[in-house]
């Protein structure tokens, strides 16, 4: 019984640990999940990982479709949740689009959802293509060129989703 109910203790504790970052999350201010099913809600924010081989172009149209656009990052901790989505969602050898694209002027980057670029993390291995992925070698950001096709990852504010 007493070995009973240390494991239900520690099963309670590591749930709420892990709920902790979700809840405050997953929830609107009444209570109710504000993000479509399938997404993943940090924050303001909703988050989907898209099983599906696309331009860059296209994988954006997508994203547009349901809702949102490629993924913006603006932080360790966003970028940490749509690295974990990827690892639970994929081949682990697949290169993921997000919504950072260079203009015209070489090393000027844009979200395509208009938002600022105030989060990146490129690997060294910078290459000459104007749309970045994450790699699947080392989860770093590589621009490459915009006709790969490769999974993605959307993204939407949760305004959105609640109205």
């Amino acid at each position: 019984m007493a070995f009973a109910l240390g494991s239900l203790f520690l099963f309670c504790s590591i749930s709420s640990l892990l709920t902790g970052v979700y809840s405050r999350t997953n929830l609107h201010e009444n209570g109710n999940s504000c993000c479509p099913k399938g997404w993943t809600r940090l924050d303001h924010r909703c988050f989907i990982y898209q099983d599906d081989r696309r331009e860059f172009a296209d994988a954006e149209k997508v994203c547009q479709v349901i809702g949102g656009n490629l993924a913006s990052i603006h932080s360790t901790l966003e970028y940490t949740v749509v690295l974990e989505m990827i690892k639970e969602a994929s081949d682990s050898s697949d290169d993921v689009w997000i919504g950072l694209h260079e203009s015209i002027e070489e090393k000027a980057f844009f979200w395509t959802d208009g938002s600022s670029v105030d989060f990146t993390t490129f690997n060294d291995n910078v290459t000459s293509g104007d749309c970045v992925e994450i790699e699947f070698q080392d989860g770093q950001w590589d621009n490459d060129s915009c006709y790969d096709r490769n999974r993605f990852v959307c993204a939407r504010d949760i305004e959105q989703c609640c109205q």
